[in-house]
């Protein structure tokens, strides 16, 4: 455990015991969600890469148009 982890854990410990468990609901949510973000790219990296080149190759064939910014 790295000592910022530590600190805050030591601090949370020192909450009321309610505010304690909304902390650690929280910090496991946050987790979770990490979580499901981090699988969620991996998965759409390939797809991500075939989008990218896909632009490129619009670009360079010029079926691409610059936007102003009155535009976007």
């Amino acid at each position: 455990m790295t000592i910022l982890l530590e600190t805050a854990f030591k601090k949370a410990s020192a909450l009321p015991e309610v505010e304690q468990d909304i902390f650690a609901k929280l910090f496991m949510e946050e987790i979770e969600s990490e979580k499901k973000w981090g699988e969620l790219f991996s998965q759409s990296e390939d797809l991500l890469g075939d989008m990218a080149d896909m632009v490129l190759d619009d670009y360079a064939n010029a079926k691409t148009n610059l936007l102003t910014q009155e535009q976007l």
